[in-house]
């Protein structure tokens, strides 16, 4: 996530200078058919952070466009802030599985969008949320988040999920993108229910489609996401997501931290062994 302090620009109205924002990192061409019905995500012509060849924002000063900064309220921190964009992810793919109050979720990899995902069907009233992992300082992380069940996954492709859920899930998140977790997303989920995949995998995948067809469950993909990011402050600024306790590293901003702080991201746990879920770094201000 990406927050900032805005320094102007001719023709905004919106903001004033020394506002603290935090930006949304894709700006759409605004024209296209897709962005005029309202799902600038599939935009073709997205210009996206660190999405080539758009350079990424890991620096002081970046220019972006005014209707993509949100204003953070007095009382939400920059750090808070940064969280809007894959907590997004979460409100958006909560919208597409319809979560409301009484949904019952399953949440199939507990990495950041697993762990966002469980809190934000939280904050959409779900009254019960299932994570499972192959790691289990991951899961011990979840059920300090809130999870109301947990199950350690066999490191296996033979895997069956079903028998081993506290509840059937009404919704499924799909956030690992395994061919054998997808799979277990489609048979463990309620006839009638969602599917929603989320996890990048790999571009083919064998899968029970026919038991999705014959159960009518539904499955949807998510790509980023749309008009999250109001929902997503609402839901800081209010309290109903203490999204600060995902991170779980802070670093200053310089050339020797970056590297720390990508490995510390990429492995999923720092030098020492601990668990990593969100890195942050902080600038310094100029």
């Amino acid at each position: 996530g990406i927050n900032a302090e805005y320094m102007g620009g001719p023709g905004v109205t919106t903001l004033n200078v020394g506002d603290r924002v935090a930006l949304e990192p894709g700006v759409p061409c605004r024209t296209c058919k897709l962005c005029r019905e309202g799902s600038y995500n599939l935009c073709k012509d997205m210009q996206f952070f660190a999405t080539p060849p758009v350079d990424g924002s890991l620096a002081h000063f970046v220019v972006h466009a005014a209707d993509f900064c949100f204003k953070l309220p007095p009382h939400v921190s920059f750090e808070e802030g940064a969280l809007l964009e894959p907590l997004s992810v979460g409100v958006h793919a909560c919208r597409r599985a319809n979560v409301t109050m009484g949904s019952r979720v399953l949440v199939l990899g507990s990495g950041p969008i697993g762990l966002v995902c469980l809190m934000t069907a939280k904050a959409y009233g779900a009254t019960h949320v299932e994570v499972v992992d192959i790691d289990p300082a991951r899961l011990e992380f979840a059920k300090q988040l809130g999870a109301d069940h947990v199950v350690l996954a066999e490191r296996s492709p033979n895997f069956v999920l079903k028998d081993k859920l506290a509840v059937v899930p009404t919704a499924t998140f799909e956030c690992s993108g395994a061919e054998s977790s997808i799979a277990n997303a489609i048979t463990c989920t309620e006839s009638g229910g969602v599917v929603v995949l989320i996890g990048m995998g790999p571009a083919v995948v064998s899968v029970p489609i026919l038991n999705a067809a014959s159960r009518e469950v539904d499955v949807r993909g998510i790509f980023r996401y749309r008009n999250c990011y109001p929902a997503a402050l609402d839901m800081i600024a209010s309290g109903r997501i203490d999204a600060k306790k995902i991170i779980t590293h802070k670093l200053d901003f310089n050339a020797e931290n970056l590297l720390t702080g990508f490995t510390t991201a990429w492995k999923g746990k720092d030098a020492d062994g601990n668990p990593a879920v969100k890195v942050t770094f902080v600038l310094a201000k100029l």
